[in-house]
Order: C-alpha cells, then sequence, then structure tokens
C-alpha cells in the first residue's frame, strides 16, 4: 500500500520546484552564464565578450536566472554587476561539472 508521503522537503509540491530549477539548468546558455559568475561579478558586456553572444541575448537569460533566484546584481552608477545568488549555486555547478567528467 502506498503511502503520502509527509515530509514537507519532498512533498509533491517541493518536488516540482525542484525539477523547475533544473529546467533552468538545461539551457547550455544559462550554465555557461553560471560558469562564467562562478570566480567574479561580471556586467552584461563583460558576460556577452566572454560567451560571443548580444547583450539582448545575455539579458535575456539573466532575467530567467534571476527569477530563479540563481544570481543577483547590484548596480554602481548606470553599470549592473552580476554574481552568483549565493554558494549553493557555486556547488550545485561544481558537482554537475564532477559528475559529468567522471
Amino acid at each position: 500500500m502506498d503511502k503520502k508521503n509527509t515530509d514537507p522537503q519532498t512533498s509533491d509540491e517541493t518536488l516540482y520546484s525542484l525539477a523547475e530549477l533544473f529546467k533552468v539548468f538545461g539551457d547550455p546558455t544559462r550554465i555557461r552564464i553560471l560558469h562564467s559568475l562562478t570566480e567574479n561579478e561580471l556586467c552584461v558586456q563583460d558576460i556577452a565578450d566572454r560567451l560571443s553572444m548580444t547583450q539582448s541575448a545575455i539579458s535575456h537569460q539573466l532575467r530567467i536566472l534571476k527569477q530563479a533566484a540563481l544570481v543577483r546584481f547590484r548596480r554602481d552608477g548606470k553599470t549592473i554587476y552580476y554574481s552568483l545568488a549565493d554558494d549553493h549555486v557555486k556547488t550545485i555547478m561544481a558537482q554537475g561539472l564532477e559528475h559529468v567528467c567522471e
């Protein structure tokens, strides 16, 4: 007989949220952006230059990453600098890289 899981960390809603988070990681451009931000914060132009993409394309992906709480930003005058939201994101990236490189 199946029992309904009452652990809040594995509730259907939580697992759905986890699936949505992994969808965000499913885009190669977003992964490249997150990888670029693992060492230091960058502005949109710096990211665009590193990835050989347009600022518009990078801004679109950063918007998705912000909505998923994977990046944060700070404003310095007219320039906005982006960085990873917290150490969890860096850990997810590092563990993912370790897994695919095994």
